[in-house]
C-alpha cells in the first residue's frame, strides 16, 4: 500500500527516541494548553483576545479538509475498481454507525434518568408563552445566529437532497464535506470505470494527496499555539465560575462519554483485536489538539495519515473516516440526549417511555447532520428541540448555552476516537487490515507517533 505522506517521514525511529520529551509535539500542545488556561484564569481580559490564534489553526486546518477529502477518496474508490466493494463498505460503515449511535443516545438517557441531572432547577418561562415557540429563539444571540435554529429538521427526501450539490464548485466554496464527499465517490466510480485510461488522472491526484498531507504537517507545527489561544479565550470568557451552578450535567455528559469510551469502544477494540489504550497513546497528539482547539475535525486529516499507517487500506480510510466525521458522531449523540432529558427535567416536562422513544428515533437523524465543529452539537439540539413543542425550547436552550463550551471537550474527543476505532472495525471485516503491522504499529506506538508527527 502506497504511504500517504512520506514527506512527513524525515526521521527514523532511532532519532524520534533522541528527541528530549519536552520537544516532543504532544509536550508542546499539553503545555499550550495548560499555559492559555492559566493565562485565562489570571487574566481574563487578555485570555479573550487570544482568540484569533485558536480561530487560525482550525481556519488553516479546515482549509485542507476538502481538497483532502476530495483526492483521498477519489483515488480510493477508483482504485478499488469494483462499484460493489464501494457500496458493501458504504453498507457496513452505515450499519455500524447507526448501531453505535444508537447504543450511544440509549446510554446518555439512562444516565440522564437515573441521576436527574435537571431535577432541582425551575427555568423561567414567560407567562402565557407557549413551550417552545421558534420566534423566541432570537432573543438569545447565540441561539439566533444560527440559520438551522429557525426550522425543524428536514425530512428524510429533504435530508437526502441536501447531500446532493446543486454546484461542485459551491460545495468546495461552503466547504461541505458531506457533499464533497458525494461528489469524490461518483468521480472515483467514473473513474474505475475507465481501466488504464484513468490511471494518469488517479496518479496524479494522488501525488496531489500526498503534498496536501504535507502541507497539514506544516500547519501541525503550529498546534501548540492554537490550543494556547483557544484555551485562553474559553477560560477568559467563560471562567470555571460558570460550571457552578450546571455542574451535575457536566460531569454527566463527561462520565457518560469516558463511559462509553472505555466501556463500549474498549469492548468493540477488543472484538476486533486490538487496545484501544494503546490506540489512544498512537494518537495522544491528536487528542491534545481537539482537547485545546474543541474540534475533532482539526485532527481529521491527521487522523487518516495514522490510520493508513496502523495498516488500514487506504480506500478504507478514504471512505469511513470522512462518512464517520458527517454520520458517526457518538459525543454529539450522548449530548444531544442528555441535553434534552435535562431541559425537560428542568422545564418540569415529564416524558413517558414512548415520548423519549419518540426523542432517540428523531436523534438518530438529527445527529447525523451535527457537524463536527464548536458549536455544531448545540445547533443540531436547538433543531431537535424545535420539533418537540412540548419542550420549553427556548428557556432550555438559554440555561444550557452557558456550559455548552466546556461539553464540546467531551463531545469531539469521543467523536475522533469512535472514528477512529469505526475505521479499523470496518477494515478488518473488509480484510484490508494489517493485524500483525497494527500490532507492531500499537507496541511501539510512543516512537512511531513521534516519527510521523517529525
Amino acid at each position: 500500500m502506497t504511504d500517504a505522506a512520506p514527506a512527513i517521514q524525515a526521521e527514523s525511529p532511532v532519532a524520534a527516541r533522541a528527541v528530549a520529551w519536552y520537544r516532543r509535539p504532544y509536550a508542546l500542545v499539553l503545555a499550550g494548553i495548560f499555559a492559555g488556561a492559566l493565562l485565562g484564569c489570571l487574566y481574563p481580559d487578555i485570555g479573550e483576545q487570544m482568540r484569533p490564534l485558536g480561530d487560525l489553526f482550525i481556519r488553516l486546518i479546515r482549509m485542507m479538509i476538502e481538497p483532502i477529502v476530495f483526492t483521498t477518496v477519489v483515488v480510493g474508490v477508483a482504485s478499488m475498481g469494483n462499484v460493489r466493494e464501494v457500496g458493501r463498505i458504504g453498507l457496513k460503515s452505515f450499519i455500524y454507525f447507526e448501531v453505535l449511535s444508537g447504543i450511544a443516545l440509549v446510554l446518555g438517557m439512562i444516565v440522564a434518568n437515573g441521576l436527574q441531572p435537571g431535577h432541582g432547577i425551575t427555568l423561567a418561562i414567560e407567562p402565557g408563552s407557549p413551550a417552545n415557540p421558534s420566534h423566541t429563539l432570537g432573543s438569545s444571540p447565540a441561539v439566533g445566529s444560527s440559520p438551522a435554529v429557525s426550522s425543524a429538521p428536514a425530512g428524510g427526501l429533504a435530508m437526502l437532497m441536501n447531500f446532493i450539490p446543486e454546484s461542485v464548485v459551491g460545495a468546495f466554496a461552503r466547504g461541505d464535506t458531506v457533499q464533497v464527499l458525494v461528489f469524490s465517490v461518483l468521480l472515483g466510480l467514473g473513474l474505475s470505470t475507465l481501466g488504464e485510461r484513468a490511471a494518469p488522472v488517479i496518479a496524479g491526484l494522488e501525488r496531489l494527496s500526498q503534498g496536501l498531507f504535507a502541507v497539514i504537517g506544516l500547519i501541525m507545527r503550529l498546534a501548540p499555539l492554537g490550543a494556547f489561544g483557544a484555551m485562553a479565550f474559553t477560560i477568559g470568557k467563560y471562567g470555571f465560575g460558570a460550571l457552578h451552578h450546571l455542574g451535575l450535567l457536566l460531569l454527566c455528559v463527561y462520565g457518560t462519554c469516558l463511559l462509553f469510551i472505555f466501556g463500549v469502544l474498549a469492548l468493540v477494540a477488543r472484538l476486533a483485536g486490538f487496545s484501544l489504550w494503546r490506540f489512544l497513546v498512537f494518537v495522544r497528539e491528536e487528542l491534545l489538539v481537539v482537547l485545546g482547539t474543541s474540534t475533532s475535525e482539526s485532527v481529521l486529516p491527521r487522523l487518516m495519515l495514522k490510520l493508513e499507517r496502523l495498516g488500514c487500506a487506504k480506500p478504507v480510510v478514504g471512505l469511513v473516516v470522512p462518512t464517520g466525521y458527517a454520520f458517526n458522531l457518538d459525543g454529539t449523540a450522548i449530548y444531544l440526549s442528555m441535553a434534552a432529558l435535562f431541559i425537560a427535567q428542568a422545564g418540569h416536562v415529564p416524558l413517558s417511555i414512548e415520548q423519549q422513544l419518540g426523542l432517540l428515533a428523531l436523534l438518530l437523524i438529527t445527529s447525523k447532520g451535527a457537524a463536527a465543529v464548536t458549536g455544531g452539537g448545540f445547533v443540531t439540539l436547538t433543531a431537535t428541540l424545535a420539533a418537540m413543542p412540548s419542550l420549553p425550547g427556548a428557556a432550555g436552550l438559554a440555561l444550557v448555552f452557558g456550559i455548552d463550551r466546556f461539553m464540546s471537550e467531551a463531545r469531539a474527543l469521543t467523536n475522533m476516537i469512535g472514528n477512529g476505532v469505526a475505521t479499523l472495525v470496518i477494515a478488518k471485516w473488509e480484510g484490508a487490515l494489517d493485524s500483525d503491522r497494527m500490532k507492531r504499529t500499537l507496541a511501539g506506538s510512543e516512537d512511531e507517533t513521534d516519527r510521523i508527527a517529525s
